[in-house]
């Protein structure tokens, strides 16, 4: 029996199974299509230093944030959520096909970071100009937001021991 065949007539929660393989097959097929076209325009990402890997990581965090909670980036989720952007109760549309995985993909930070490092890390090596561009952009934004987060952190601690000593 079929994975889909099950999905329909088991349990109405049972997973995508096939839209996940696709989903899979898309993100190691970018992959591969990126890799040759690097071989082809002799890029090597052997070039790239551990301070490009910080950058990436900070890029990645920031760009994960952005498209999976975003307000601004909500319209490209709405498709395949139901709930309110920023609100925290966005949850992957319940269809059992590809819409419920791609929304479980893009709700999900860890999931959506794989495939933005992987289209950062591309980018640096086939359009370099442009790749670090971007990349180090997204990086001082999530730099930006870490030195917000310790910065509020203090200003509440130090608010609370000031309304203590009163």
């Amino acid at each position: 029996m079929a994975i889909d065949e099950q999905q329909r007539q088991g349990d109405e929660a049972a997973p995508p199974y096939t839209a996940y393989a696709a989903i899979m097959a898309t993100f190691v097929g970018g992959l591969a299509a990126a890799t040759g076209l690097a071989r082809l325009l002799d890029r090597d990402p052997r070039d790239h230093t551990a301070l490009d890997l910080v950058a990436l990581s900070a890029a990645t965090f920031k760009a994960a944030r952005t498209l999976s909670r975003d307000e601004v980036t909500s319209f490209m989720r709405s498709p395949f959520v139901e709930g309110r952007a920023h609100g925290g109760d966005e949850e992957p549309v319940e269809t059992g096909d590809l819409r419920q995985a791609v929304g479980e993909l893009v709700t999900c930070t860890r999931c959506i970071g794989t495939w933005a490092a992987a289209g950062l890390a591309a980018s640096q090596i086939l359009a370099p100009r442009s790749g670090r561009l971007l990349t180090w952009t997204l990086a001082a934004g999530g730099i930006n937001d870490f030195l917000l987060a310790g910065f509020s952190a203090l200003t509440n601690k130090a608010n609370a021991l000031e309304r203590r000593n009163d």
